[in-house]
């Protein structure tokens, strides 16, 4: 698929550019970040730009959409929001989503408003019926993030995770088409006793 772009009040989400590279290397510094995200572990500049590089080919090879999150204002990279595990030509139409955000950006509510856009986008466009969500217990800023996007907490799933040679315990959510007032092509019957 062709990269799209998106836009919000506040946010332009875009596809990464190798000109991003020092900020995701700054950004990833944090050690918050790989704290969380396993792949993030001792990032130096030739992993920023690989990160950037593997993007571009992901959206090529439709096996993952990554935007880069970016201020309308002044263009600063806020973080990333990335759709994965894509089930598109299947019945199960599904995807899993994830993201990160400098630690200077976090608590302004930009990356939920992201997240939202690229939910939106993905039940409209690429046809998606259910996003999925996945974050280490007790990474809290992600919980929260989730939840302001409007997730369905689900649950735990124990040792889901392997990160550094232990597995983890992972919160789960979910997020349908009709938690943002859309319409999907298959219909959902909840379960009812």
């Amino acid at each position: 698929m062709e990269p799209v772009t998106l836009t919000t009040g506040r946010l332009h989400l875009r596809p990464f550019e190798p000109a991003d590279a020092p900020a995701v290397h700054a950004a990833c510094q944090d050690p918050d970040i790989p704290r969380w995200a396993p792949e993030a572990s001792s990032f130096e500049m030739a992993q920023a730009h690989h990160y950037i590089a593997r993007s571009r080919q992901d959206w090529r090879s439709d096996t993952q959409y990554r935007f880069a999150v970016t201020a309308r204002a002044d263009g600063a990279l806020i973080g990333a929001v990335s759709l994965f595990r894509l089930a598109l030509l299947t019945e199960e139409r599904q995807a899993e989503i994830g993201y990160w955000a400098a630690r200077e950006q976090r608590g302004k509510g930009c990356t939920a408003e992201a997240v939202r856009e690229v939910s939106r986008w993905a039940f409209t466009d690429l046809g998606v019926e259910r996003l999925e969500w996945h974050a280490e217990v007790g990474n809290a800023g992600s919980r929260a993030v989730a939840l302001k996007a409007g997730f369905l907490m689900e649950g735990t799933l124990r040792a889901k995770s392997a990160h550094r040679g232990v597995r983890r315990d992972v919160w789960a959510g979910s997020l349908l088409p009709a938690d943002l007032g859309l319409t999907s092509q298959t219909p959902h019957v909840p379960f009812t006793s």
